[in-house]
């Protein structure tokens, strides 16, 4: 690996490491503001950091359809961008993560996955 390229590398974790991090301070202001715990369905990031990643259709017994997207077939930038402001969310099954206009839920599972869902219409 090249001077370059570790400079590089070092450069895209630390965006996003301040991504997550802004994240987590605007649902802390929110918080702030309202003075009480924000709803999870204001989402600091547009959808599009999330659409970036290739997802593979999926059927669950329980759940229905959904999609998941595999570290390994992504794009290392996008995926940790994504993962980063999952976890920051705390995104599971039963509280994921999603924005107003978002078309899609999404969460965390095991490791090396992003799951989501097609939100239902209201």
């Amino acid at each position: 690996m090249t001077e370059n390229e570790k400079t590089l590398e070092v450069l895209s974790d630390l965006a996003n490491g301040l991504e997550a991090v802004a994240v987590k301070l605007k649902h802390a202001v929110a918080e702030l503001a309202s003075g009480k715990p924000e709803a999870r369905q204001t989402a600091a990031v547009k959808e599009e950091t999330f659409t970036s990643l290739k997802f593979e259709p999926q059927e669950g017994a329980k759940i229905g359809a959904y999609d998941v997207a595999y570290k390994a077939n992504n794009v290392e930038q996008n995926w940790t961008s994504a993962l980063n402001i999952l976890k920051q969310s705390n995104a599971t099954i039963e509280a994921r993560y999603h924005g107003q206009g978002y078309v899609y839920s999404y969460w965390l599972y095991g490791e090396g996955k992003i799951y989501r869902q097609k939100l239902k219409q209201k």
